[in-house]
């Protein structure tokens, strides 16, 4: 089943929008001067960046981090593509719009938005301004805060992605999803149970109540259980952890029925592992995010709707991006983490 959205609407006829205060030439931003630890994160003031053909300059109220942030910042993730520091990380934002590409866009000046950045191509979102490309733009649900909206689009577009349009969810279908109380996971689990899979989920024994809330049939305790003791006959695997050093991914290609699919998402963990599914019988494919504001506006509908939650388990002030990535990679996080950049 697909389930394709279509453009989000303008504003409503006769709605009046603020216009925003033209930008300043500086501001606020976390930058990294050279990969390292979190403490390489530091304040700065930069140059506000200028959009330029169909990209929307938005300002930025509050901005989700992401596993691939902490990483990149560690130095691997996207690092080697970075073309000049210091950097300006971050993808997630939920902001106001301050420029827009034309004037019959369908989010004017004024405009709540969420989406993502095109990081590291041009700077991220962990500064009081976000330069964005059109079509990775979708409006700002109405019953969610900017802090709640800034931990969607990196981990619900993934989830999407991933459930929906490779994993095709539906009714009836066995799927495990390893690390399904994370960014990424909780929403996997809730789009899958919302698509009428039977859902497996991996986690703590603190979050089995919550994923069982989220969707999620049956939740197995990590640190007690062997999911392969739980979970068989499987159709879809999500990896959302790798081949770590308990080698969950290549573990997992026992529960998967013949001609089942591994969804391997972290990169460079396993080497070989689609080679590896051929030879146990089963398919493999690795996932990166597409951010499409077209599937942003239909998450969007999902949660306004009630049907689908973003569950933010802490908030930072930008000034300690840094204590952000340290309690992300603490690794206990559940749902998002995010930076207070501005007030609404």
């Amino acid at each position: 089943m697909r389930f394709r959205p279509l453009r989000p609407e303008s504003a409503p006829t006769g709605a009046l929008l603020t216009p925003p205060a033209p930008p300043p030439a500086r501001m606020r931003a976390q930058v990294l001067d050279s990969v390292g630890d979190a403490a390489a994160l530091r304040p700065a003031e930069v140059e506000v960046p200028t959009p330029a053909l169909s990209e929307v300059l938005v300002r930025v109220v509050a901005a989700g981090v992401n596993q691939i942030d902490s990483k990149t910042r560690a130095g691997a993730g996207v690092s080697e593509q970075i073309c000049h520091y210091p950097a300006t990380l971050g993808y997630d934002f939920s902001g106001v719009v301050v420029q827009a590409p034309f004037e019959a866009y369908p989010f004017p000046p004024g405009t709540e938005v969420f989406g993502m950045s095109a990081f590291p191509r041009s700077p991220g979102s962990y500064a009081e301004y976000v330069v964005a490309p059109a079509l990775s733009l979708a409006r700002k649900p109405a019953s969610l805060s900017h802090v709640e909206a800034a931990g969607v689009p990196l981990a619900a577009l993934t989830a999407w992605g991933i459930v929906v349009e490779t994993a095709l969810a539906h009714e009836g279908q066995r799927i495990l999803i390893h690390a399904g109380s994370g960014g990424v996971g909780h929403f996997a689990v809730q789009f899958a149970a919302y698509f009428g899979a039977h859902v497996v989920a991996t986690g703590s024994a603190r979050n089995a109540g919550w994923l069982r809330d989220l969707g999620a049939a049956v939740v197995v305790d990590h640190s007690t259980q062997r999911f392969e003791e739980v979970a068989t006959d499987i159709d879809v695997v999500i990896d959302l952890v790798g081949n770590d050093s308990a080698h969950t991914g290549r573990r997992s290609l026992a529960v998967l029925r013949p001609g089942g699919l591994l969804i391997e998402v972290p990169r460079g963990t396993w080497p070989g592992f689609a080679e590896d599914a051929a030879a146990a019988g089963v398919r493999a494919t690795g996932y990166t995010v597409i951010p499409d504001g077209g599937v942003l506006a239909t998450i969007a509908r999902l949660l306004d709707s009630g049907a689908v939650q973003v569950y933010v388990d802490s908030v930072f002030d930008l000034a300690d991006a840094a204590g952000a990535h340290a309690e992300l990679e603490r690794g206990h996080a559940r749902g998002k983490v995010v930076l207070r950049v501005s007030d609404d």
